[in-house]
């Protein structure tokens, strides 16, 4: 279900997945929906593309600490690769 950051308090969120294309960000939010995750859904910018290099903005979805693995498997499970951190 998607929640404001309030919901959320001071807990540092673990970033799930960047959509892209709203296409793909409203089909998520039904999915997460669906699943009964809390998720907090919030606009930032990525940098795209291999010749032409630019910012874009997509939608971050983040979830808390201790929903990351149960969230990570529901976004496999409906086709969805899951965001995993750099290192």
């Amino acid at each position: 279900m998607r929640k404001d950051p309030d919901h959320f308090g001071e807990a540092e969120l673990t970033l799930v997945y960047v959509a892209r294309k709203l296409k793909d960000a409203l089909a998520l939010e039904s999915v997460l929906t669906a699943a009964g995750v809390d998720y907090l859904v919030e606009p930032d910018t990525y940098t795209g593309g291999i010749v032409f290099r630019s910012e874009r903005v997509g939608a971050f979805f983040y979830v808390a600490p201790e929903a990351a693995e149960a969230a990570g498997r529901v976004l496999s499970d409906h086709g969805y690769r899951p965001h995993e951190p750099p290192g």
